[in-house]
């Protein structure tokens, strides 16, 4: 075993003045404390303080919220006005968001320890671009006329689904609630949004934005809590679609559950990406593509470039190229300007990775990089950059996400084994080649089992380029228009003539 200096840490910067929203439910367009009054702790990772506390809503609040929604869907509040109405209101929420990116930003960042930079070039202009988008997408919703063999005039309705649940993961809060809130709304939706119950901050203010931007009342409603509050969505059967991010595991038995109402049912799950990086490409623009692939929002991203499959005769290179590189990679407070990657969001999520990472430090395989990472003041959630070399592809490293920035490194012989390895988990989510060949890089693009293709780079993304899953890692599209298709059903409309 092989270990390697940790990653460079930079200095703690002045923590931002930062307003809160209101810290309460919001249903029916009120805020409201939860029933019993109970409360969860919201803490900032960098520092591991409290930074305020959000209701802990019970399954009565809950089933408040269905109500709002339900009614505000079946008396009209919103399915009455028109997809030119409706956009209008979410282009008004992108203005706004616009406005206010910078508090966005803040909160987003002290919610999840993501850096401040990336929370305002990527995250809060990210979910402005997606309310503009879906806003404009509403009022192109239209049926179509149909010939059919006997005298009718037959046509076609594009209609909502009803109540949508919304129920979101910590890592990317902003993005992950608004790539439903958005194309569900356009659609003429009402929603309930259960944020998850570590990085609440955002889903609240982004309920006093809608309000803001002319929203009725009940068609958005926010509930903060854990898992009696998820449980309740997906039960209850006046909610009609269950939109979900998150784990495999938790994301199998939403499903299984909503199977016995027949709800709709949109999964994006977990991953286990592989990068291929093959001899002809161009090295130093691929190991920075790995780098970036895998410590991105201290990789806690489920399309992270975990996998690195590098053909043999550059294998060693691209190793000590990867394993160097990572370990100079800014790692500190999110307030840092210079930071590129922060904390874990939390202290669960940390002992999950440092789990994984004490059981390869015992195994047969090359660690690189790595250490202890000295938080703001001593404090907070950390974790280096790991890279973990010659790994079996049986192994739980390879076949199972862990979920922070941490690396794995296997070499290949041909084409047609990268793809086999590449292919050989549960997983189907993202997946990237590196290479100089343009036939090579269609050819495999179109072999990998996974829902995003990225070749010679990594984690570009686009609202109007669908995501998704193949295999475990879910089904269904968000982004694009096939994200907004996902929240319409059809009705075939046939007159007799």
């Amino acid at each position: 075993m092989t270990v390697t200096q940790a990653a460079e840490t930079n200095s703690a910067a002045p923590r931002p003045d930062i307003t809160l929203p209101v810290t309460q439910l919001l249903i029916a367009g009120r805020h409201t404390d939860a029933a019993d009054g109970g409360t969860r702790e919201v803490f900032d990772p960098a520092t591991g303080s409290v930074v305020t506390s959000v209701p802990e809503a019970t399954a009565d609040d809950v089933r408040a919220a269905i109500t709002a929604a339900r009614a505000a869907f079946d008396e009209g509040a919103w399915t009455t006005l028109t997809c030119r109405d409706r956009g209008r209101i979410l282009l008004r929420a992108a203005v706004l968001l616009r406005e206010q990116a910078e508090q966005f930003a803040r909160l987003e960042s002290i919610d999840t320890g993501k850096p401040i930079t990336f929370s305002r070039m990527i995250d809060v202009a990210t979910a402005a671009d997606m309310f503009e988008y879906y806003g404009s997408l509403a009022l192109g919703i239209e049926g179509a006329t149909r010939t059919t063999g006997v005298p009718t005039f037959a046509y076609t309705l594009r209609e909502p689904i009803g109540v949508v649940a919304a129920i979101t993961p910590f890592n990317f809060p902003l993005i992950l609630s608004l790539s439903k809130i958005a194309p569900a709304l356009a659609a003429g939706n009402t929603v309930v949004h259960k944020p998850a119950e570590d990085t609440p901050l955002t889903a609240l203010a982004i309920g006093e934005l809608l309000s803001a931007a002319g929203l009725p009342d009940g068609v958005f409603n926010v509930v903060t809590g854990g898992a009696e509050a998820g449980s309740v969505l997906v039960e209850d059967p006046r909610v009609d679609k269950i939109a979900f991010t998150g784990s495999t595991a938790v994301g199998t038995t939403i499903a299984t559950r909503a199977a016995a109402t027949l709800k709709h049912v949109t999964v994006e799950l977990g991953g286990k990406s592989a990068n291929l990086i093959f001899a002809d490409a161009d090295i130093e623009s691929a190991v920075q593509a790995a780098i970036s692939g895998f410590v991105y929002n201290t990789g806690q991203f489920c399309m992270a470039g975990t996998r690195l499959l590098v053909e043999r005769p550059i294998y060693e290179d691209v190793v000590t190229a990867v394993g160097a590189g990572a370990g100079y990679v800014p790692v500190g407070d999110p307030f840092a300007d210079s930071t590129v990657i922060g904390p874990m969001t939390g202290p669960k999520h940390l002992a999950k990775v440092t789990g994984f990472l004490d059981k390869a430090a015992a195994a047969d395989v090359r660690v690189l990089g790595g250490g202890a990472v000295s938080g703001v003041d001593g404090a907070g959630w950390y974790q280096a950059p790991t890279v973990l070399a010659d790994v079996a592809q049986d192994s739980e490293f390879v076949q199972e996400e862990i979920f922070g920035p941490v690396l794995t490194v296997q070499p290949f012989d041909s084409e047609d084994e990268a793809v086999a390895l590449a292919n050989s988990t549960r997983y189907g989510l993202a997946a990237g080649l590196q290479t100089s060949d343009i036939g090579r890089a269609h050819r495999v693009a179109a072999r990998l089992e996974a829902g995003l293709v990225w070749v010679n780079n990594w984690g570009v993304l686009d609202v109007q380029m669908p995501i998704g899953g193949y295999k475990q890692s879910g089904y269904g599209r968000e982004n694009g228009p096939e994200g907004l298709d996902e929240y319409l059903q059809t009705k075939s409309v046939i007159v007799a003539t």
